[in-house]
């Protein structure tokens, strides 16, 4: 889509001048690109016709009054700033191009064919990609890129390389992604299952212990105990073995402290023979 748009160069620049160019009915405005930057100014209703047809992809004829060189040049819409509680244009910047050199744009993707199949038999459609980058001449930027979803099927989709291709403009969005396509509904079940599992809470759950029902290697024991936390080490015997053994340890050394039965049957056979001799 083209355009043709008039425009003044200003020499003044500021938030002052701008106001004053807002109250006389016109906006200030900056054309960039082909390395050179001009201050303009703009009648906003002219602004307003380009946000309503594919502001992003209407290329405009533009014919600057008081301009040194150049007074026609060719540009697109970039950016604009609106006024968030009035709605009234404040600003708007303007991409110069060269007709003979190729760009990078985004066009608007468009579903058309009506209702597709999957959808009449409860299916539910998904435009994935609302907008798509190309690159090729500014004279042949599309308006917009159709795409016929009518006879998709449930669980079916077009992808970028389905797509019909057009003539002079290339495609730079990955092959493999998804443009439109039609999705099984989901059942009462399934979608009751995933409310259930989202309104678990973490009350009533037993807490996870580190240890509990498994064995931790010695680097994970050693991070686990210096968190504070009481963890079993592999080869390594429980506190309660632990304390069994070291009580039977105890108990085999009081035992043997204990004279042995020989001994004493000795020390008593040698008093005896002392009590004879004395006799």
């Amino acid at each position: 889509m083209k355009f043709d748009m008039t425009a003044e160069v200003r020499e003044s620049v500021g938030k002052g001048v701008a106001r004053q160019l807002r109250r006389s009915g016109r906006i200030p405005a900056v054309l960039y690109g082909l390395g050179e930057c001009l201050h303009l100014t703009l009648d906003p209703a002219n602004v307003t016709i380009l946000r309503a047809h594919a502001a992003s992809t209407a290329l405009i004829t533009l014919t600057i009054a008081g301009a040194t060189s150049k007074r026609v040049r060719t540009a697109l819409l970039r950016d604009y700033q609106v006024d968030p509680v009035t709605g009234d244009l404040l600003h708007a910047d303007l991409f110069e191009v060269s007709l003979d050199k190729a760009i990078r744009v985004k066009v608007p993707v468009s579903v058309v064919g009506g209702m597709p199949l999957g959808v009449k038999e409860g299916g539910v459609v998904h435009h994935n990609l609302r907008e798509l980058q190309i690159e090729c001449l500014p004279a042949a930027i599309p308006e917009r890129i159709e795409v016929d979803a009518s006879q998709l099927q449930i669980n079916q989709g077009i992808h970028v390389r389905d797509l019909r291709p057009i003539e002079g403009v290339k495609l730079l969005e990955d092959a493999d992604r998804m443009v439109v396509s039609v999705a099984a509904p989901m059942s009462e079940a399934k979608l009751e299952a995933l409310l259930t599992s989202s309104a678990v809470t973490e009350e009533g759950k037993e807490p996870e212990v580190i240890g509990k029902g498994k064995e931790l290697t010695p680097e994970e024991a050693a991070a686990a105990a210096a968190a504070g936390e009481k963890v079993a080490v592999p080869g390594e015997p429980k506190a309660e073995a632990k304390g069994e053994a070291k009580a039977e340890q105890k108990g085999e050394k009081k035992e043997g402290k204990e004279p042995k039965p020989e001994k004493k049957e000795a020390k008593a056979e040698k008093k005896e023979a002392k009590e004879e001799k004395k006799k």
